[in-house]
């Protein structure tokens, strides 16, 4: 798809922000100091809304609406509200007490569609598609499900023809691809499902979308091209390959026609996701729940916004959700242990990682994770032990996608005071990835910090910034090269480059502070030590620079030896 044109497509997508009053049908006309009811309630359930935080809103727009049923407002919000928090019949309840008063929005019509779709009411699901708002999501949903609805009654080569036109258009292409190749397949065109298939896959469209297209593939006996497509998301750092050899387990994925519409509302809500709207990307995964509650990836991408929206134990508990006998369990169970990680529970997420480390003894992803959990910990020791079981997971020859255990396990090395191991696996990292701008960083930047290879370390450090010109940490280790080789006006322009990207990193400031003392610019110098000290740097750190906001730093004794 062309990104410009699918841009302006999404655009008009993101701009229903659901729970944004500018964007919705459903406020009252009554001005806001003339409304009875709660509140309270109604402001708390705002505020709720503006957070993200589904449940509170849920709850004080109901209470709300329950001191003034009468208001459009807020059957609207509550409505809103419900559905982003999995509440599907309070959702379907309030969507109908909207219909009933002719005041539905668009997402009441789809709430109402999607009911009527789990129940296969194909006729009343077709017609309506056809009543569904001319604005916003309206008419690229429309056809979709107006399509699957002629399938739901038996004519699947008529919602053929209303789908194939548009995955043949310029815009979001793989979005109406597929959905005609799972049609074409049920009207007996094998042939045009595998161009449209294909065709699919040639858009970029979001990690869970290829995937689902990979089993899709699978699922019509062509395991060869789904082993490709498997085989190219195994190079990704996705923890995609945790999926190795089960694309093609658990039958036909889209088994009917109401199945097809909740596929349509996953993979839309699944593009809108990868154009940075989670809260209509979430409505729209809520829906495709509604229909069929078992879909893993819609579960796996609401728990993704939910883990956006900072609501790790909740999202944990939406991935959890994901049958066990699902293909894309395992992928669901890794993703669940690191949002029990994120959620604060270090102790089950290394358990969770453990459990799943057993019963996939052969795939490196848990372990590799399990170091990321300990390293994240400051337990360096322990996960460099597991980034070791990885790499034995891993095997030789190493794949390219190794690189990032080997510079994981550097780092944890490195600060478990094991250098010349943490040496060896970063030079081993750039052996495979030699571009790979934060290796070169960590290995040239200790090796200046530690007075080695000065020379060789700065020419890679010039090399990390070329590839990452706007990333503050790796120009700061540059300019701290040109310190340590006694070049402190280069490194004085490096450094303050570094602190303007990064103006709460102590070390950068504390760094710049050694530079303008270097040049003569005491109280610049001073004032950096103290913006560095503000910053909250390690206490060992912190008492260094107390002594030099003291004593001011010694002259140097000589000039900086030669590189080794």
């Amino acid at each position: 798809m062309n990104a410009n044109k699918a841009g302006v497509v999404l655009l008009a997508l993101i701009a229903v922000a659901p729970l944004s009053p500018a964007a919705q049908q459903v406020a009252s006309s009554r001005p806001v100091a003339e409304r009875p009811g709660d509140w309270g309630a109604y402001l708390a359930g705002r505020a709720a809304g503006l957070k993200r935080d589904t449940p509170a809103a849920a709850d004080y727009l109901s209470r709300a609406l329950a001191a003034d049923p009468e208001s459009p407002e807020l059957v609207g919000r509550a409505m809103l509200a419900a559905l982003a928090d999995g509440r599907d019949l309070q959702a379907v309840l309030l969507a109908r007490r909207q219909a009933a008063r002719g005041e539905a929005s668009l997402i009441g019509h789809l709430v109402l569609l999607a009911e009527d779709a789990r129940n296969a009411r194909f006729e009343e699901v077709g017609r309506r598609a056809a009543q569904l708002p001319r604005q916003s999501a309206g008419p690229i949903l429309g056809p979709m499900l107006a399509a699957w609805a002629a399938a739901g009654e038996g004519d699947p080569a008529r919602g053929f023809a209303i789908v194939q036109p548009l995955a043949d258009g310029d815009r979001l292409k793989g979005f109406y691809a597929v959905a005609a190749a799972l049609l074409a397949d049920r009207a007996g065109r094998r042939d045009e499902a595998t161009r449209l298939l294909a065709l699919a896959r040639e858009e970029r469209l979001p990690p869970l979308v290829t995937i689902r297209i990979a089993q899709l593939i699978a699922a019509r006996g062509d395991t060869a091209e789904a082993q490709r497509i498997e085989a190219l998301l195994a190079e990704g750092a996705d923890d995609s390959g945790m999926l190795h050899g089960r694309f093609a387990l658990g039958g036909p994925p889209v088994p009917d026609a109401a199945a097809g519409m909740a596929e349509s509302f996953f993979m839309l809500a699944a593009i809108v996701r990868g154009q940075e709207s989670g809260e209509f990307a979430l409505l729209l995964a809520r829906l495709a729940l509604l229909i069929r509650p078992d879909h893993a990836a819609a579960l796996m991408l609401v728990a993704d916004v939910l883990d956006a929206d900072d609501r790790h134990e909740v999202a944990a508990a939406a991935m959890g959700r994901v049958p066990e006998s699902d293909p894309l369990s395992p992928l669901a169970r890794l993703r669940a242990a690191l949002l029990l990680e994120r959620a604060g529970r270090t102790d089950d997420a290394l358990a969770a990682l453990r459990r799943l480390a057993d019963a996939f003894p052969e795939r490196p992803q848990p372990w590799a994770r399990r170091g990321d959990v300990l390293r994240g910990r400051k337990r360096y020791a322990e996960a460099a032990d597991a980034y070791t079981q990885a790499l034995a997971r891993i095997g030789e020859p190493r794949p390219t996608r190794a690189w990032t255990v080997l510079y994981a396990r550097g780092m944890s090395l490195e600060r478990a005071q094991r250098w010349p191991e943490a040496e060896a696996d970063f030079l081993a990292a750039l052996e495979l990835s030699p571009e790979q701008p934060y290796v070169l960083n960590y290995l040239a930047y200790t090796w200046v910090d530690r007075g080695e290879h000065l020379d060789r370390g700065r020419a890679m450090l010039e090399r990390a910034v070329e590839l990452a010109p706007n990333d503050g940490h790796i120009i700061d280790s540059l300019g701290w090269a040109l310190f340590r080789l006694g070049d402190f006006e280069g490194a004085v322009k490096h450094l303050e480059r570094a602190v303007e990207l990064e103006p709460a990193d102590p070390t950068i400031n504390d760094h710049l502070g050694d530079a303008y003392w270097r040049i003569g610019r005491r109280a610049e110098a001073r004032f950096q030590w103290q913006r560095a000290l503000a910053a909250k740097p390690e206490p060992a750190e912190a008492a260094k620079i107390e002594a030099k906001l003291r004593d001011g730093m010694p002259d140097l004794p000589r000039a900086p030896s030669a590189a080794r």
